[in-house]
C-alpha cells in the first residue's frame, strides 16, 4: 500500500502548484514575454524543487531525490537578487523556511538514480516554454522502486478538469499508484473522480496530441504519421506532461514525441509521473519501438528512442506506421 506515500505526494504537488501559479499570475508579463526573459519561470522552477524536495525529504528522509536542478546558480554572489526572489516566493507557500533550508532542498535531488531501492523524482516544471506564454505546464512526481514506477502525481494548474478548451481557470491534478487506477480533481478540491483512457479502436476517430515546440517532437514525422492513420483532426498541441495527462482521461487517444536529433536521450522526470497515469488510466505507453520505457539506467531513458502513449486498442497500430515513417 502507498496510501501515505501519495497522500504526502500530492501535498508537495499542490503546494508546488501554488507557488508556480503565484509566479506566473505576478512574474510573467507582456514585457517579459517580448523581451524573452526568462526570469520569472526560472524562480519558479527553483521554487517549486525547493518545496517538493523538502515536503517529501521532511517524511520520506531515507528516500533519494532525482531531480532537474541544482542550487549551485543560486548560491553564486552575482545571482543574490535571483536567490532572494527564490526564498521570497518558497516563504509565500512555507513561511518556515529560510534561506539554507531553500537552497539545501534544491540540492536534494542530487541522485543518480538506478535500478535498485526506491528514489523519487521530480520536474519541479515541465514545458518551460508554456510557462512563459501563460500556456500549460505541469509539475511532475513520480517514485520509482527497483526500476519501475510505482507512484506518480501531475500538477496542471492550467489544464481546465474538462476540457482543454474550457474557459475554466481550475487547474487539475492527477494521481495514480500502481495497480488502483488512475484519478483526478480540481487543485482546488479533494473530491477525485477516476480517469479513463478512450476506448475508440478506429484511428480515424482519434485525436493526436503533441507537442507545441517542434525541439521537443519532429512535426513533419507526425503529420505523416497522422495521414497513413487516416486521422482527419489537427492535433492538440500543448505544452509539458498535461499531454499524458489528456491521453489518461480520453480527450485525446495518441501523444507523440518524436525524435528530433540523434542520441537524444529522453530524462526519466519528463516522463515518469506521465506514464504510470496514462498506464493506471488503460493506456499504453513505449518508445518509438514499441519498447517499454527503462527508468532503471539512471537519469536518463538511454535504452528508448523517443515516446509514444496513446489509450491502449491503437497502440500497435500507431507503433507499426511511426516505424514505417521512420524507417
Amino acid at each position: 500500500m502507498l496510501d501515505r506515500e501519495i497522500a504526502v505526494a500530492i501535498e508537495a504537488v499542490k503546494l508546488s502548484c501554488k507557488l508556480c501559479s503565484a509566479v506566473q499570475k505576478t512574474l510573467v508579463t507582456a514585457e517579459t514575454m517580448a523581451k524573452k526573459d526568462r526570469s520569472p519561470v526560472t524562480v519558479a522552477d527553483f521554487g517549486s524543487q525547493a518545496i517538493v524536495n523538502y515536503v517529501i525529504s521532511r517524511e520520506f528522509p531515507g528516500i533519494p531525490i532525482v531531480a532537474e536542478e541544482d542550487a549551485a546558480e543560486l548560491r553564486l554572489p552575482e545571482n543574490d537578487e535571483l536567490r532572494r526572489r527564490v526564498v521570497h516566493q518558497v516563504q509565500h507557500v512555507i513561511e518556515e523556511m529560510d534561506e539554507e533550508a531553500v537552497l539545501d532542498s534544491i540540492d536534494k535531488g542530487n541522485h543518480g538514480g538506478g535500478a535498485s531501492g526506491r528514489f523519487w523524482t521530480l520536474d519541479p516544471i515541465d514545458g518551460t516554454k508554456g510557462y512563459l506564454r501563460g500556456d500549460q505546464y505541469a509539475v511532475a512526481l513520480a517514485l520509482i522502486e527497483d526500476g519501475k514506477v510505482i507512484l506518480g502525481v501531475l500538477g496542471c494548474p492550467n489544464l481546465p478538469g474538462d476540457s482543454v478548451e474550457s474557459e475554466s481557470n481550475d487547474g487539475t491534478i492527477f494521481a495514480a499508484t500502481k495497480g488502483t487506477g488512475a484519478r483526478c480533481t480540481l487543485i482546488s478540491q479533494e473530491s477525485w473522480s477516476p480517469v479513463s483512457a478512450s476506448p475508440v479502436t478506429s484511428a480515424a476517430d482519434a485525436a493526436f496530441c503533441e507537442s507545441v515546440e517542434s525541439g521537443h517532437t519532429s512535426h513533419g514525422a507526425a503529420a505523416q504519421v497522422a495521414e497513413k492513420l487516416g486521422v482527419t483532426a489537427p492535433p492538440v498541441r500543448i505544452d509539458s506532461q498535461c499531454k499524458y495527462a489528456v491521453v489518461a482521461r480520453g480527450e485525446a487517444c495518441i501523444y507523440l514525441r518524436l525524435p528530433t536529433k540523434p542520441g537524444y536521450e529522453e530524462k526519466i522526470w519528463d516522463h515518469a509521473a506521465g506514464w504510470i497515469i496514462t498506464t493506471e488510466a488503460g493506456g499504453k505507453v513505449t518508445d518509438t519501438t514499441g519498447a517499454d520505457l527503462d527508468f532503471s539506467l539512471g537519469r536518463t531513458l538511454s535504452a528508448n528512442k523517443g515516446v509514444i502513449g496513446t489509450n491502449g486498442p491503437l497502440h500497435d497500430q500507431v507503433i507499426t506506421t511511426v516505424q514505417s515513417v521512420l524507417g
